[in-house]
């Protein structure tokens, strides 16, 4: 909450949810990603899953800041520019909190 809240003061959209953590880079399966839509998964990403598991071992506090990079069903990128003031906002956001 203290992340959702950062962003609303500094004034970067964001959206709170579910993700996907997986090791598979892409799924060639279409019809996979209406059941994660079905149920209320917002995307899908990679790191996360050892990220919490490896908090839960050691007992420490741990977040995961997400900016989406492209559109897994349309195949749009985001453009350099783009993902440059995505992760300048997640820094924000992180420092904010930290």
């Amino acid at each position: 909450m203290a992340a959702y809240q950062a962003a609303q003061k500094l004034g970067i959209p964001t959206q709170q949810g579910c993700i996907f953590s997986t090791d598979t880079f892409y799924n060639n399966d279409p019809q996979r990603w209406d059941i994660w839509e079905n149920h209320g998964i917002l995307g899908v990403e990679m790191e996360s899953q050892i990220l919490y598991t490896l908090a839960k071992r050691f007992d420490v506090k741990a977040l995961s800041i997400l900016t989406v990079s492209d559109n897994i069903r349309t195949g749009k990128e985001a453009s350099a520019k783009d993902r440059e003031q995505s992760f300048m906002n997640m820094v924000k956001i992180a420092l904010e909190i930290g």
